[in-house]
């Protein structure tokens, strides 16, 4: 087998995330194919071969699988925003719960109750957060404004048909690209570093309806003039929307990386925050800050969490990278007190007002890095929750978590396989996998969320860990 070498074979199963397995029995050897699913007889090449493993980049799917239906999205295949959408979504259920659990009977040392996966309550239309980027389609093309395309780190699909969000998205973006087309404008090219637009930043809430609007670009003043925001402001409040705008906003950033960065953000109508409601309880969400992307999935995943989390009577609780505070407040009604750590200040802030909005006098909120912060904090929790971004906790945080030695502790993870990692040293420390589950909040796509409840395992003899 050598690199560029084209072959032909059958998908065998899928782990995650989204590795296809094909053997080729010619060369007896398994080569992973991403992007497919079970079952396609595919065309492929060889573009790695590496310590006797080797990597394949999809050429054309020959064969569909069994199970495959015609995807709803028209940008399916091009876009790389969605994997499954060409499966039923109860297959889509099927192939993550399998693809996590045998990852996690793996990882877990003994028995554990496994209690599969929760679906989301829509599986279209049900993201509350997109940021869709500007650039081109293909070399020095038209303008475009959307994702990624499959496998392309420049080229932009301009996905004015997407699935996974409602018709509002679609027409605030179909609306911002015509009127950044008209101005001349460029877009800002990644590699040269030069040019104006960068990205376009919508959330909108499912519950309340609100809609907050973002034009990400430089900070270039001239270009700006040009641009005539007042006008850009004047055609989305023109458009025929189910929603309401609550405000729209200009966001400077002038960094190199392809991130949307805020480098300070201009009102130009309406506030820079907007209400989404969960369980009861209401959260005044910023431009930034970290909120679950599936608002109906996360009520679905917190009642999940807080099942797991048990009684909590007279209780101190740590919600560790507690974003806007959401499961803090779940949790603060029936706790002593809960105390969250959270690296984005403007998250933070955020949290502080919703414990206010919310009536709970019980939540405190932290500022910063939760290894740097965890020492600062003054209390000594009874049980702990984590909420770690998809990379997982660092091990030195990790540390100081497991020597608190609280008897239960709640991981949620949003990339299982940072999960897998971080039970190696929970485990290795004394800590014992009760329950776990998976809540889909991202139908589609490979992602998945996985809930996990651990538990300290006392010595009989001495009582202790």
């Amino acid at each position: 087998m050598k690199k560029g070498q084209v072959y032909e074979g059958i998908i065998e199963k899928v782990d995650f995330p989204n590795k296809g397995k094909i053997y080729l029995p010619e060369e007896d050897r398994q080569v992973t194919v991403k992007n497919g699913v079970p079952g396609q007889k595919v065309r492929f090449s060889v573009n790695k071969i590496r310590k006797g493993k080797a990597e394949g980049r999809l050429l054309e799917v020959l064969e569909p699988s069994p199970s495959e239906i015609p995807p709803a999205c028209p940008h399916f295949g091009q876009c790389g925003g969605c994997t499954y959408q060409n499966l039923p979504y109860e297959e889509q259920l099927k192939l993550k719960e399998t693809q996590v659990k045998a990852m996690m009977d793996e990882a877990v040392d003994g028995e554990y109750i496994w209690e599969g996966i929760a679906p989301s309550p829509r599986t279209e239309g049900y993201r509350n957060k997109m940021e869709f980027s500007f650039g081109d389609e293909y070399k020095d093309g038209p303008l475009a404004l959307g994702m990624h395309k499959r496998g392309s780190f420049h080229d932009i699909v301009t996905v004015d048909e997407c699935r996974i969000v409602d018709a509002d998205y679609r027409k605030i973006l179909s609306c911002t690209l015509e009127y950044a087309r008209n101005t001349g404008l460029p877009y800002y090219h990644r590699m040269r570093h030069v040019g104006f637009f960068r990205h376009l930043l919508v959330r909108k809430a499912v519950k309340t309806q609100e809609i907050l609007i973002d034009l990400v670009t430089t900070g270039n003043e001239e270009d700006w003039r040009m641009f005539r925001g007042e006008d850009w402001v004047e055609a989305l409040r023109s458009l025929e929307l189910e929603g309401k705008i609550a405000g729209i906003l200009h966001t400077r950033n002038d960094s190199l990386a392809d991130v949307v960065k805020d480098e300070g953000t201009e009102i130009l109508y309406g506030q820079d925050y907007f209400y989404e409601e969960l369980l009861g309880l209401r959260f005044q969400i910023t431009p930034f800050s970290f909120f679950q992307t599936n608002s109906l999935g996360a009520e679905v995943l917190y009642e999940k969490a807080r099942e797991y989390v048990g009684d909590t009577k007279d209780k101190v609780i740590f919600d560790l990278y507690s974003g806007t505070g959401t499961i803090a407040q779940i949790l603060a009604p029936v706790a002593r007190k809960v105390v969250g750590v959270e690296i984005v200040e403007e998250a933070v802030e955020a949290a502080k007002v919703n414990a206010s909005l919310n009536g709970l006098a019980n939540c405190t909120f932290w500022a910063g890095d939760v290894l740097k912060v965890i020492d600062e904090l003054g209390e000594i929790p009874d049980l702990i929750v984590l909420d770690p971004p998809r990379d997982g906790v660092h091990p030195k945080a990790l540390e100081k978590i497991i020597g608190f030695g609280v008897d239960r502790l709640v991981y949620i993870a949003c990339k299982p396989t940072s999960l897998a990692r971080d039970l190696e040293m929970l485990q290795g420390r004394g800590y014992k996998v009760e329950r776990m589950g998976c809540v889909d909040l991202f139908p589609g796509t490979v992602h998945v969320e996985t809930v996990c409840l651990m538990s300290r395992v006392r010595r009989k003899d001495t009582n202790h860990v």
